[in-house]
């Protein structure tokens, strides 16, 4: 007496015999399935195996573009059709096989297809996400590359200026970022510094931030006043279009005289520097108009000042004031006093005294934005400090 398999639903049975050749096939071709993380190649192999080793007419995924065999016209009786869902029961293709002359397909063809069907889900799910590995790991590449070029668009080596300290410090949220900074020494032996921030973060603000630069830095060598280099880096970011007056340019800009101690400021939208004199008493740098690339003709207005021995400056983004310990934001005012309250003379330690008071205050939370600071500080006359 034959043993054999009844299905559920059905009046035909397999056969132990036929059971096994049935599996060994399906296995085979589970091998085959899974054997490339190509897309392409997992679909044109699934359509080999049913036309091939079943015989059919043909077999397609219709929704995906590929066809093998012959797939009769629309006008003809429906087609048995089998879905490949992934993990989460998600509908990725539906594979349509058209049995040679219009017959049904039989209890081994329809098992053998469903079996297969599964298979191929998998297949079909790794080969996607092994693509979006690789698509994601070209894109980490690129952002690494981005970061490495961007990194060397920072001042690589700062000006020594005897009796002064300078120093700064950036750090982007993500991989690149829209803050700028910039030191230029031009021929009369003044320096010009620049800080700035693009509107958002990230790639596109970085983009925009690169353009920004190679504007400021053919603007620089002309020597221009501080008033007319805003008003010009202004007209020129309005006429780069609208996404860059959608990602607008806080900035603040200041040329240094060291030897006669003396410094003249513009700020477009920025928040304010900070000047601190030897004395203690401190005057911020305020903006006299609205952000580069937010308004055309927009002109501005400068601030002459004094930089005595003992003075020392900040500028920097808002990235370092919007550091938040639950609702409570860190602030211009513990910003001012992290900043004036260092006992060092060195611009160095005084970015890391900021620093180390945001991480404190942060409570090492992630990053929300990018960081930038510039430090500007001038040495007490050697006499006066041995007094």
């Amino acid at each position: 007496m034959a043993t054999g398999i009844q299905l559920p639903g059905s009046g035909e049975t397999i056969d132990l015999q036929q059971q096994v050749a049935r599996l060994q096939a399906l296995l085979e071709a589970s091998r085959q399935v899974h054997a490339t993380t190509r897309e392409d190649e997992v679909l044109d192999q699934v359509l080999r195996i049913v036309v091939r080793e079943l015989e059919m007419a043909g077999a397609a995924f219709p929704g995906l573009g590929r066809t093998y065999g012959v797939i009769p016209d629309e006008d003809q009786p429906p087609l048995p059709i089998f879905l490949l869902e992934d993990r989460d029961g998600r509908r990725m293709a539906e594979l349509v096989v058209a049995p040679p002359e219009g017959r049904e397909l039989t209890l081994y063809e329809a098992d053998f297809i469903e079996g297969l069907a599964l298979q191929a889900a998998v297949a079909l799910e790794n080969a996607r996400n092994h693509e979006r590995n690789l698509q994601w790991a070209r894109v980490q590449q690129d952002l690494d590359a981005a970061r490495n070029i961007q990194r060397s668009l920072l001042p690589q080596k700062l000006p020594s200026i005897p009796g002064y300290s300078l120093a700064y410090r950036s750090d982007t949220c993500y991989e690149v970022g829209g803050d700028y900074l910039d030191i230029v020494e031009l021929q009369d032996k003044s320096l010009l510094l620049a800080v700035a921030d693009v509107a958002g973060k990230g790639l596109a603000s970085a983009i925009m931030a690169t353009n920004f630069r190679a504007a400021f830095r053919a603007m620089a060598i002309q020597g221009l006043p501080m008033d007319e280099l805003a008003a010009r880096m202004n007209q020129h970011h309005w006429t780069e279009g609208d996404q860059a007056r959608l990602r607008y340019v806080t900035a603040i800009f200041m040329r240094l005289w060291p030897e006669d101690g003396v410094l003249e400021a513009v700020n477009a939208g920025h928040n304010p520097g900070f000047l601190i004199q030897a004395g203690g008493e401190t005057c911020e740098l305020e903006s006299s108009g609205t952000p580069l690339g937010m308004l055309p003709g927009m002109r501005y207005s400068s601030r002459q000042c004094s930089f005595p021995p003992g003075s020392r400056l900040l500028f920097y983004t808002d990235g370092l004031t919007e550091v938040f310990q639950g609702d409570e934001e860190f602030g211009s005012e513990r910003l001012l006093n992290a900043f004036s309250r260092c006992p060092s003379q060195n611009a160095d330690d005084m970015l890391v005294a900021i620093w180390t008071a945001l991480a404190e205050f942060g409570g090492g939370g992630p990053q929300s934005d990018d960081m930038t600071a510039l430090a500007l500080c001038r040495e007490m006359d050697r006499m006066v400090s041995a007094e």
